[in-house]
């Protein structure tokens, strides 16, 4: 290979490398803000692999661009091009380069999950002791999702609510239970996601970082009213969080307003269909009456 290709090719990968460092670096933009701890580590990963995946891409097309433009066949010329049959070196690099680029993608992930310490699901028997010790201490907070409404429950303080409180920078430790179909607790600017199943307890833990008004979402659909599955989660100092405890522990529980059995029990909205009918509204000592 002549000194002129080598440069060529090395400055071209130095470009690509530069506009592919540029484009990770801009992946960062393209999320809500990173309101947990986990979601600085998540966006970190989301950026290396559009980093190398925009490496890639462009020296692809780039190679097939530069095939097209200058290495095409002459006018009249019908004849084979020169035969590459048996470059072991060449054969050696392109399955060596990918292999390290898949291996080190694997080995970063892991790493990242291994850093972030969020639990899976786990099947508990929550009539031992055993379980119930496995939740923590009295701050654990029950994520009840059913067809369509979430409630939370705060058993220490004994408060249900339909909004979801956290204090800012403590570690939250969430009881998910779904009552009748799968759900998705997903909270995207947490960027954190995990499946409720009916039948299993998940143990979820995190740490949010940044206070202010975010949005939970269902990530499985579950049917008719998915898109009023939604609730607010309001991260908040810790004093805010007490005291936000303390007026809803005094408040007599009531029924929350639901939209999805709002709107099913308006005979005009269910002429001509069926669907599975909701469950009753939770019975909250709080409910944001603006939602």
């Amino acid at each position: 290979m002549k000194k002129q290709t080598i440069l060529t090719l090395t400055v071209a990968a130095i470009g690509l490398a530069v506009i592919s460092w540029w484009v990770g670096a801009q992946a960062y933009t393209w999320f809500p803000p990173q309101a947990s701890a986990e979601s600085i580590l998540i966006d970190r990963l989301f950026s290396v692999l559009v980093t190398i995946g925009s490496f890639v891409f462009l020296g692809v097309v780039g190679a097939l661009g530069y095939a097209v433009l200058f290495q095409q066949a002459g006018k009249y010329e019908a004849g084979d091009g020169p035969p590459i049959e048996g470059n072991i070196p060449l054969e050696i690099i392109w399955t060596a380069i990918p292999f390290v680029l898949v291996m080190g993608i694997a080995f970063y992930s892991y790493q990242i999950y291994d850093e972030m310490e969020i639990r899976g699901p786990m099947e508990h028997d929550h009539n031992t002791a055993m379980a119930m010790s496995m939740t923590g201490s009295g701050d654990e907070i029950e994520v009840i999702a059913k067809q369509w409404a979430w409630e939370f429950r705060y058993p220490a303080q004994k408060v249900t609510s339909t909004e979801l409180h956290l204090p800012v920078n403590q570690r939250a430790h969430l009881i998910l239970k779904a009552q009748d179909v799968i759900h998705g607790f997903y909270i995207p600017a947490f960027r954190l996601k995990q499946d409720m199943i009916p039948g299993r307890v998940g143990n979820f833990e995190f740490t949010p970082i940044l206070a202010g008004k975010y949005r939970l979402r269902d990530s499985q659909y579950s049917g008719t009213y998915f898109a009023a599955m939604q609730a607010n989660v309001v991260v908040e100092s810790a004093d805010d969080y007490q005291n936000w405890l303390t007026r809803s522990a005094a408040t007599t529980p009531a029924a929350a307003h639901n939209t999805a059995y709002a709107e099913y029990n308006q005979k005009s909205t269910r002429a001509g269909w069926q669907t599975i009918v909701p469950a009753n509204p939770p019975i909250v000592n709080y409910s944001n009456p603006n939602d």
